[in-house]
């Protein structure tokens, strides 16, 4: 059986790094985009001590550039894709917090276009380049990579534990990020590729910082559960652990 084909953009660290870990089980292919190329090596110079079939693609979300570059290797390399994990994303300050750039009523409108750039219409613009190499697979699973600070229920809910955790730019990039998975997979529900919104929970990792309760390892389980989902598997939907969330 050929190997399945996957790209993780911010594979370089973090959940990423960890989800490509995780997919070494499915047996798959995995190139992790790096914005760094020194970084990006050390990185597959570590999955490939643990087992992982891996390489790396300099890559930054924001370069329009690089997303034709993206769609050019995995042509010229493969012919298709099955797997995108849109991992890459910025929190903006500190995360989570309570100052200025947090607020709805505060928050500057360069820090607004900063975070959407980077979390959503890059992660659109990237998605879309690379869709011709996605139909060409067998079973194309599409990821990206949420919060459950994206849900609009939980956030409007005084009685939900993210009722006060409001942090808008990044929030709202979120929820606009899941917007584009239900449209997508509606767009393509006739075909075989599944499109899923992952939150991965609160992690151990740069932008989760070292007071988040969950582990690396647990961090990447969704991402990876969704990106090697079996044929009968959901699409158009918000998931922790197996569990949907309220959007």
């Amino acid at each position: 059986m050929a190997k399945k084909i996957a790209f993780i953009t911010g594979g370089n660290r973090g959940i990423g790094f960890q989800t490509a870990i995780e997919l070494k089980d499915a047996g798959a292919k995995v190139v992790i985009g790096s914005r760094d190329l020194a970084q990006g090596e050390q990185a597959v110079a570590k999955l490939r001590a643990a087992g992982v079939d891996a390489d790396v693609l300099q890559f930054d979300i924001t370069k329009a550039a690089d997303a034709q570059a993206a769609y050019d290797y995995f042509n010229s390399h493969y012919g298709h894709l099955d797997i995108l994990v849109n991992n890459a994303g910025i929190a903006a300050g500190v995360f989570p917090g309570t100052g200025p750039e947090h607020s709805a009523t505060q928050v500057s409108a360069d820090l607004l276009h900063k975070v959407f750039e980077t979390n959503f219409f890059a992660q659109v613009a990237l998605t879309n380049a690379l869709l011709p190499l996605l139909r060409k697979s067998a079973a194309g699973r599409i990821v990206n990579l949420s919060s459950i600070l994206g849900s609009l229920t939980l956030h409007a809910d005084p009685k939900s534990p993210i009722y006060h955790a409001k942090s808008f730019a990044y929030d709202a990039s979120k929820t606009a990020l899941n917007a584009y998975t239900v449209h997508l997979a509606y767009e393509l529900r006739d075909t075989k590729i599944k499109v899923n919104s992952a939150h991965p929970g609160w992690v151990k990792t740069d932008m989760g910082g070292e007071q988040a309760p969950m582990e690396l390892s647990e961090g990447a389980k969704t991402s990876a559960a969704l990106a090697t989902l079996p044929d009968d598997g959901p699409t158009g939907g918000y998931f922790h652990l197996g569990k949907p969330l309220p959007w």
